[in-house]
This record gives structure tokens, C-alpha cells and sequence, in this order.
């Protein structure tokens, strides 16, 4: 993407210098065309334990890499097996059923700021998403996504925000005691919103609660309006 260094550099000192992370898979999951884009919220942990793992360094880092890798695939997380932490096996579980390579799948956070708590975003919301989106925008626009899948609530409701996804095209409800939603909406502009329940809390692999054939509907069969 021959605009995203200049993009992400526009980004003001104040959030660039801040404890974060920008994206979760190699550069070349963000050239040439690509249909779906997997958006957490934010990077967790301690900002202040990690206070010098800022945004910037972690682009510049990023912006350096070759070889094709994804966070979720080849990152070891709490000292486990490589891409068998938390939510990591839930979101190999989804590619799996959807045949696609996460290692060539772009992902990021709607955030790129680091907190250890989702509320404490809050406070924050609209300077951090008028920050953060310009680069999710141009990501969007110039690989020609189609869909994007966030995990959890909150990233969904942000990113629907942002787009005008508001025209519900698909659901899953959990056949368990709990019940929790997973949706998918449409923007105006024909782009397609799936909001999952968060990996981080639920088990993807069990059936009961795996949102991944309604993913697979939305983007195998296109509910969009035919024009």
C-alpha cells in the first residue's frame, strides 16, 4: 500500500508515542486485493509496563518484516506453544472453516492504543477512532475489502459506527444457557460487518457458541442487494 507510511505518520505524536500496536499479520497480507479484514479493539496489557513498545516502533518493526507470519498463527503468548494462546486456537478455528491464510489476511485493532481494561478507552473514544481510522479507511479502500470481522461488541459497534452499517443481513444466536449474538450488517457502501463474540471469552471450537457458519454465509453467498 503505497499510502500507508504516510498515512499512519499523519497520525498525531500523542497517539504514535503511545504504548500500542498497529497490525497482527505481514506486510504482504496488505498488498494486492483482499476480501476480509479481521479488527480487534485494542492491544491488552499493562501501557505503563510497557511503555516503551509504542505504536511507532512497533509500524517500524512491522514495516521491516519479509517473512510472512500472523499473530495469531506464529506468536507465542504467555510463554504457550506458538498461536495455542487464548483466543489464538478460536480464530484458527474460523480461518480454518473459511479457507483462508491468516498469514495473508490483513488484521489490526480498531485502536491501536494499549490499555488493560476496554473501559478505559472510553473516555477517549472519539480522538482515538478520528486517529486510528484514516488508516482502517485507506486499508479498506485500497485492498478492496468486502468484509471485516471484529471480535467483540465493542470493535463491532465502532467499526458499524464508522461505516453507516446499520442494515442487518445475517445472525447466530448460541444454543447454549447464555445465548449471546453474533451479527452481520451492511454499509451503504456495500460493505459487510460481521460482529463476533469475543475469542478471548468464548470458545469458537465448540458448536454451541461458533459463529463461523454465519461468517461463511455472509461472504460465500453475499446477502447484498443485488443491483
Amino acid at each position: 500500500m503505497k499510502n500507508l507510511q504516510r498515512i499512519i505518520y499523519a497520525m498525531p505524536d500523542r497517539i504514535l508515542d503511545r504504548s500500542g500496536s498497529i497490525f497482527y499479520s505481514a506486510p504482504a497480507a496488505f498488498e494486492g486485493k483482499r476480501e476480509i479484514y479481521i479488527l480487534g479493539l485494542n492491544s491488552g496489557g499493562d501501557p505503563a509496563a510497557q511503555q516503551e513498545n509504542t505504536i511507532r516502533k512497533h509500524y517500524e518493526e512491522w514495516a521491516e518484516r519479509t517473512e510472512a507470519y500472523s499473530s495469531y498463527v506464529d506468536e507465542i503468548w504467555e510463554g504457550s506453544v506458538a498461536g495455542a494462546h487464548g483466543m489464538q486456537p478460536r480464530i484458527r478455528h474460523l480461518a480454518k472453516h473459511l479457507g483462508i491464510d491468516l498469514r495473508l489476511t490483513p488484521s489490526s485493532n480498531v485502536v491501536f492504543v494499549r490499555s488493560a481494561t476496554e473501559a478505559k478507552l472510553e473516555a477517549e473514544k472519539k480522538e482515538l477512532l478520528d486517529a486510528c481510522w484514516p488508516v482502517h479507511q485507506a486499508v479498506i479502500d485500497e485492498l478492496g475489502i468486502r468484509s471485516i470481522i471484529c471480535l467483540g461488541k465493542t470493535a463491532g459497534w465502532w467499526v458499524r459506527e464508522r461505516l453507516g452499517a446499520h442494515k442487518e443481513l445475517d445472525s447466530f444466536q448460541e444454543t447454549n444457557k447464555r445465548g449471546w449474538w453474533s451479527t452481520a450488517h451492511l454499509s451503504p457502501e456495500g460493505k459487510v460487518v460481521c460482529t463476533l463474540t469475543h475469542p478471548g471469552r468464548v470458545d469458537w471450537s465448540n458448536p454451541d457458541a461458533d459463529p463461523a457458519a454465519m461468517v461463511e454465509r455472509v461472504l460465500r453467498n453475499d446477502l447484498r442487494p443485488q443491483t
